[in-house]
């Protein structure tokens, strides 16, 4: 044993000495590398595991001493030649960019004409099916300082608030708006040796290109060698050492099926298989599980990646202002006329929106600096369809003059390409691709051998690549062009029928019949299921093909222009996602003469259309007073702008500018005019910070009609507004919106009820919500809302930092399960106020708890209103003096509190722990002692407020508040009779014999009281008759005369309740509120004022016990039921009133 350990030991110290000569020998020569003056690429490629070994371990502690530069140029000098020979190439092949095509050499340096892109960090979420169009319009009303910006080739570096690194990012954005131009960035920077060159190796695979391989049974290492043959000196162990990055572009236009659940699981590099296989195995980290991956997407398609696979989610959100004018200026060299450019897109709203769209700024600046510089007759394009129509004659004019020498191309040559173009973007459209094969084309009708035909009449339109590996992959330059020339195919053959019996006429005309039959429904994204619509009824479409084609020669054959153009309207609205609203607008933009004239410049157009604009106007407005969906309505005048018909618009927008907006709730639109009033501020160059619906009127009807604005709002005040379940419905669905970015809420005096409430949760538990702030105040809520609102908080997604439910009958039962949220290590509230909602003291204790947590990030806490008693300050205390207690501000007026629970707020106040700023005891009974133990320096308060104290506050309920009002019997009405010491009025036929008094009623049977409403002030009255009113006003009522001026509630100076066994109404301003009657029996009612908060809330008075009661704000013999709240700011000296019709009295009852 002994001589085991020596020999050990001597075995351990030759081989210190030899690892320390070897370590010493390497880094001799890693300091001679990074010498300056050192050649470049004279060292041999490193293949001595031992010195690779080193070369890690020097790596990885340079990099832990923050030499991150130093470490970069070291791995780089050292990495293998064929590193270099792959850098070399990536450069060449990035260095140059083709504008809407490649390959046709209109090359530019990327350098020179790159703009950086807005990408966001965003959450991945659900699916957005929206259209993209609609997408990139959301898109352009948020503001860059919503969101965290990333710089594009720092989309992998680790946030602060990330605690693991980054694997795989999948960036999304909409068709056309720069995901692949940014890889190009970053791959050319890299390749450059700018940026991450911590990174050896950067394989970028597109997803059209890997397509062509599905067939194949290839290892990861052979698809890299076919990609990449400088890789074929790379051994197995350098993909697992070296730093790898793998790029797939494109997800939305991959063709494999991406099977992760049932794919074979593969961790041998080497192993062959499937393509498919093999990305489902390197995406789940199977395959190389510390090489970094990038995805780019379009929306539609990001679910097929499972979430657990993305460490982090991106968004290219495409050109801000700034970015587009910085477009056109490196674009268009005059300045003057970029400038010129700029202006102009900004003048047409629809214009300026696609712009956020990159190719689209291209498209534009094509045809805009040609018409522009050249001072072209005639209309310079307003319209998306007046704009691609142009762009389509500017390419085919081009390239007939450039390749045959002639300014007026082949009209015939013409028009056949672009019917067979139409045809191939028409069918593609349908299922959803933007990229095409060589049997899509084939599909379509189109000769494989006769394809440059189409690509060389239209190249910027219609691409083909040649620089794949396997194949050639076809393509539109982007969505929006393969819709216009889908919308001009269905055009054309709706206006020629012999173009129905042309080109393979079966197949055509039963994709027509299914775009305009009534059973058919298109979802333009939904591929999988067109699929297996297609593998089910294999024949359905070739038995019914004769029959179809027939229906559909006898629809053009029959119908006129307008007829067909009013079917399309049908069956766009229709269409739940909104994919064939861009297809429609093109569909009508080119059903005008206007734009017709110019397609003659290179089309023949057998047919001359008899076709009446207004005929289509008028079906478009009908429309518009018919649908229910605010959504399609917003489209449908996007249509109209089309059709060059304003006049709706231009209509609600003088209306507005004539400060409208303040006598809209006094008007009544029509729904065509509520309709073009939520076109017109949706489309507002002016960012809606704030929607508050009594502008308008407070109903649900036009919530619902202008909620399209609520979408791009950040904040909505829709309090007052008799909204009710269908609000909630919708409010929450918007929250549900991915581009969602509302993020304050009011919904104050609405009668949501718990079952709204549960409507409205579900959209904030949405990874998309956003909401920061809700007001529920005053919304007949109970313990379900709280249960549902603590499971939001509950949530890591949550963004809810300020909650209002004051004025709701909780209980403490509901706050314990509102305080299961509370608790929760994600709950990031910091304001919650729950004022006059029944609680108790009991439960402070578990308000307490959560004041203790460590992660508690309350600040500020309301409990007025609530007999929380001396013995639930004592609990509440117990978590204040908690040093992970962060409450600023407590609120505890009117909580029935003695100077003993002043005692125990002092003495959690004085700890070292305590950030307590201020503290509202009004309405309390504190005492001289309690007063003074909190003003002493150790509770370090800066204000404490303890006015209105005295006895009668430690009573229960609004008894507290309390007050003896008498009748003014020089304000009484002739007809009415006072007695019980005026606290009893009657209306008599009788006139009594009252003096002259200026203060007197003349007209309506009414009388205020004596005594002044100040403060907080409560007072019930006691009824019987026909019907009476109990109200507050203004002494500045005027008494003469029936003015509506003169009347409780129907003016701005007085607000009532009118009572009677039939039915029970608020009035306010002369509008009226219906409310549910209490029982017969119950004839008497209860009023509490806030003067200082604005608030007026009426309850009925029983000794019955109703399903929504108060019960701790009475005697035990009374229970209170609310009935209304009013919120205002109260401006002048204010009394009770009381109106009495004949035959009926009212009693002020002594409140004791």
């Amino acid at each position: 044993m002994n001589n085991y350990r020596e020999n050990l030991d001597n075995i351990f110290k030759e081989l210190q000495q030899k690892f320390i000569s070897l370590v010493k020998n390497e880094l001799n020569r890693f300091q001679k590398l990074l010498s300056p003056d050192y050649p470049t690429c004279s060292e041999r490629e490193v293949e001595d595991g031992q010195k690779e070994g080193v070369l890690n371990i020097t790596l990885h502690i340079l990099r832990n001493m923050k030499q991150t530069d130093l470490a970069n140029t070291l791995e780089s000098k050292l990495a293998p030649a064929c590193q270099r020979k792959l850098k070399s190439k990536l450069r060449d092949k990035y260095q140059r960019i083709n504008e809407g095509i490649s390959g046709h050499g209109n090359s530019v340096l990327l350098n020179e004409i790159y703009t950086e892109l807005y990408i966001t960090e965003v959450d991945g979420g659900n699916v957005n099916q929206e259209h993209e169009v609609k997408q990139i319009e959301a898109a352009s009303r948020k503001r860059q300082t919503q969101e965290r910006p990333i710089n594009c080739n720092d989309i992998f570096k680790t946030l602060p608030e990330q605690n693991r690194p980054i694997r795989t990012v999948l960036t999304k954005g909409v068709a056309g708006i720069g995901k692949t131009v940014s890889v190009q960035k970053f791959i050319l920077d890299w390749a450059e040796g700018k940026v991450n060159q911590d990174v050896l190796f950067i394989f970028p695979l597109p997803f059209r290109e890997l397509n062509l391989m599905k067939e194949k049974k290839l290892s990861l290492v052979n698809l890299l060698q076919r990609f990449f043959p400088e890789t074929q000196d790379l051994k197995k162990r350098h993909y697992k050492s070296y730093k790898i990055m793998f790029i797939l572009d494109g997800l939305d236009e991959c063709r494999l099926p991406l099977n992760f659940q049932n794919n074979e699981n593969l961790v041998d590099i080497e192993e062959p298989t499937s393509v498919d296989v093999l990305l489902t195995n390197l995406i789940k980290g199977n395959l190389l599980p510390f090489a970094l991956l990038w995805i780019t997407s379009r929306p539609a398609a990001v679910s097929q990646i499972p979430p657990e696979c993305v460490d982090q989610v991106t968004e290219v959100r495409g050109f801000s202002d700034p970015q587009k004018q910085e477009y056109f200026r490196k674009r268009i060299r005059n300045h003057d006329l970029a400038n010129k450019v700029f202006t102009h897109i900004r003048s047409s709203r629809s214009l300026h929106i696609m712009c956020h769209i990159p190719v689209f700024c291209w498209i534009t600046a094509t045809v805009l600096e040609r018409m522009l510089s050249e001072a072209e007759s005639g209309e310079i394009p307003k319209t998306l369809t007046q704009m691609f129509t142009h762009f389509l004659i500017f390419q085919i004019k081009h390239k007939s003059q450039k390749y045959s020498g002639k300014s007026d191309p082949d009209p015939q040559q013409t028009r056949e390409s672009i019917l067979a173009l139409g045809k191939l973007a028409f069918q593609q459209l349908e299922k959803g691709n933007l990229i095409f094969y060589e049997e899509d084309l084939r599909e379509s009708g189109i000769n494989i051998r006769e394809v440059s035909v189409y690509s060389g009449v239209c190249t910027q339109i219609f691409r083909e690549e040649h620089e794949l590996h396997l194949g050639k992959v076809f393509s539109f330059v982007h969505l929006s062009v393969q819709e216009f020339l889908a919308a001009l195919y269905a055009f054309l053959c709706s206006i020629d029928r012999k173009v129905l019996y042309h080109q393979n006429t079966e197949q055509q005309t039963s994709d027509l019949s299914q775009l305009y039959s009534r059973s058919a429904k298109i979802n333009l994204l939904n591929k999988k299921a067109l699929k297996q619509q297609s593998d089910e009824q294999p024949n359905t479409e070739q038995q019914n093909n004769k029959h179809q084609s027939t229906e559909i020669s006898k629809l053009f054959s029959r119908s006129t222009m307008s007829d067909f153009l009013n079917k399309a309207v049908d069956r766009a609205l229709q269409s739940e996602n909104g994919h064939l609203d861009l297809f429609l607008r093109f569909l009508l933009g080119l059903s005008l003469e206007s734009n017709q004239a110019l397609l003659r410049s290179i089309l023949t157009l057998t047919e001359r259309i008899s076709h009446n604009r207004e005929e289509t106007v008028k079906y478009i407005k009908k429309k518009i007073e018919e649908n229910s969906s605010p959504e399609k309505s917003i489209n449908l005048f996007h249509c109209l702008n089309e059709l060059n018909y304003h006049s709706l618009v231009q209509e609600v927008q003088k209306y507005l500018s004539g400060g409208g907006d303040r006598r809209l709730h006094q008007d009544r639109l029509s729904p065509a005019q509520w309709s073009a009033l939520a076109f017109v501020l949706v489309n507002s160059e002016e960012e809606l910070d704030e929607f508050d619906l009594s502008k308008y009127e407070p109903s649900e009807e036009c919530f619902l009609r202008l909620l399209p604005v609520v979408k791009i709002s950040r904040g909505a005040v829709l309090a007052s507004c008799n909204l009710g379940v269908k609000t909630c419905e919708s409010l929450g669905s918007v929250l549900k919106l991915e581009n969602s970015s509302l993020k304050e809420l009011d919904l104050s005096n609405n009668d949501l009820q718990d079952s709204g409430m549960e409507l409205l949760s579900a959209g904030l538990k949405s990874s998309h919500c956003k909401l920061q702030i809700l007001r529920l105040a005053s919304c007949n809520l109970g313990g379900k809302t709280c249960e549902s609102l603590g499971s939001v908080l509950k949530l890591e997604n949550s963004s809810l930092k300020e909650l209002d439910l004051s004025n709701n009958d909780l209980q403490d039962s509901g706050m314990e399960l509102l305080s299961a949220g509370l608790n929760s290590s994600h709950c990031k509230l910091q304001i919650l106020r729950v004022a006059l909602c029944n609680l108790g003291g009991k439960i402070c204790e578990s308000l307490g708890s959560v004041l203790k947590l460590e992660n508690s990030s309350l600040k500020e806490l309301d409990l007025s209103n609530n007999d929380l008693q001396d013995s639930g300050m004592e609990l509440l205390s117990a978590g204040l003096k908690s040093p992970h207690c962060k409450l600023q501000i407590l609120s505890s007026s009117g909580c029935m509190i003695t100077e003993n629970g002043c005692h125990s707020l002092a003495s959690a106040l004085s700890s070292n722990a305590s950030y307590m700023k201020a503290l509202d005891l009004t309405y309390n009974n504190p005492g001289e002692s309690g007063i003074n133990v909190l003003k002493d320096p150790h509770c370090k308060l800066e204000t404490l407020r303890a006015e209105y104290g005295g006895k009668i506050r430690i009573k229960p309920g609004f008894k507290k508040y309390g007050c003896d009002f008498t009748l003014d019997p020089n304000t009484a009405h002739p007809g009415l009779s006072l007695s019980e010491e005026n606290r009893r009025v009657e209306c008599r036929l009788k006139l009594q014999l009252y003096p002259d008094h200026p203060e007197r009623f003349d007209y309506y049977p009414q009388v205020l009281s004596r005594e002044r409403v100040t403060g907080r002030c409560y007072w019930e009255a006691e009824w019987s008759g026909r019907g009476v009113a109990v109200a507050l006003s203004y002494k500045t009522i005027s008494r003469k005369g029936a003015g509506s001026n003169c009347g409780f509630g129907l003016y701005l100076n007085s607000w009532s309740l009118f009572c009677s066994d039939y039915s029970y109404s608020v009035y306010h301003n002369n509008k009226r509120t219906d409310l549910p009657p209490p029982p017969s029996s119950c004839r008497r009612v209860g009023v509490y004022v806030d003067c200082p908060a604005g608030t007026l809330s009426f309850y009925s008075v029983s000794a019955d016990t109703p399903s929504h009661t108060l019960t701790h704000l009475h005697t035990p013999s009374h229970t209170l039921t609310h009935l209304h709240t009013f919120y205002t700011t109260f401006t002048q000296p204010l009394y009770a009133g009381i109106g009495v019709y004949y035959g009926s009295s009212v009693t002020l009852c002594k409140i004791k």
